[in-house]
């Protein structure tokens, strides 16, 4: 019992979560995330478009989506650079999920109605690393822009 009390009364820090496995799944929800803060702003209507990639793309419902999205805000936070995070998901999936992923990536960035350099030159970087051309990659900047 006095353990328990113990524990109860330690530094947060002393209660780190780790980190969640670094799977294809966690890298697009990170890529997400570092998409979203490319602006120096992460806005509620960013949230709510990175939770709903994550939920249809995982098959997840909202308060899952919003739990795997926290744990990957944490990866995002702790992640190495953003080509590597992009590498894990070229070598472990298709050309289709790595177009799918691009568009992804352009909804969360126009989620907020207002597109910034920071996030265009992040999401060339990222659309370089993946292989998606930039004619495909320019059709899913402008579907975005259009939603």
């Amino acid at each position: 019992m006095i353990d328990r009390l113990l524990a109860f009364f330690k530094a947060p820090e002393d209660h780190e979560t780790p980190l969640p496995e670094t799977d294809a799944r966690h890298a697009l929800g990170a890529l997400l995330v570092r998409a979203a803060k490319a602006d120096h702003l992460y806005l509620f209507e960013e949230v709510q478009q990175i939770d709903k990639v994550l939920a249809e793309r995982n098959g997840l419902n909202p308060v899952e989506a919003a739990k795997m999205r926290a744990s990957c805000e944490k990866l995002e936070a702790e992640m190495p650079p953003t080509e590597e995070l992009a590498t894990i998901l070229k070598t472990a999936v298709s050309d289709a999920e790595k177009e799918a992923t691009v568009a992804a990536l352009w909804k969360v960035v126009f989620a907020d109605g207002i597109e910034h350099e920071n996030e265009d030159e992040l999401l060339h970087q990222i659309e370089a690393v993946l292989g998606v051309s930039p004619a495909t990659a320019k059709r899913f900047h402008d579907e975005a822009a259009q939603t």
